[in-house]
């Protein structure tokens, strides 16, 4: 029951996600009213803890997101991270002719990756 349940939800889930990003506008309002909801709904939730006001809520949020992970992958971005380590220009920055560039390279990638992928195949048989 529970796997079924999971299962419909994931496939409706896609359905919509598929359907939605053909509408990047609707998309955006829809998403953002759920966004909005969902931390209105965590806020309201909060208040009904009186040791969850001020620094003490900031604090176990940081070190809620420190453990999970999420504080730098959520504020910065982990492509920004990267970028700033590889000294990559920011994506407003480079020429078309550069972002093309990268394109190129990344498909030529792709395709040697699934080149070995066919010939993994062909190997286990």
């Amino acid at each position: 029951m529970i796997t079924w349940t999971i299962e419909f939800f994931d496939k409706l889930e896609d359905k919509i996600r598929i359907a939605l990003s053909h509408r990047p506008i609707s998309y955006a309002i829809i998403g953002g009213v759920g966004i909005i909801l969902f931390w209105k709904g965590v806020w309201e939730t909060a208040e009904y803890f009186p040791m969850l006001f001020g620094p003490a809520s900031a604090i176990l949020g940081v070190v809620i997101l420190l453990l999970t992970g999420l504080m730098v992958s959520f504020f910065v971005g982990d492509s920004i991270i990267l970028s700033g380590v590889n000294r990559e220009k920011k994506l407003v920055e480079k020429t078309e002719g550069e972002v093309r560039s990268e394109w190129d390279v990344d498909k030529h990638i792709l395709k040697k990756l699934e080149d070995i992928e066919a010939e993994l195949k062909k190997m286990q048989e």
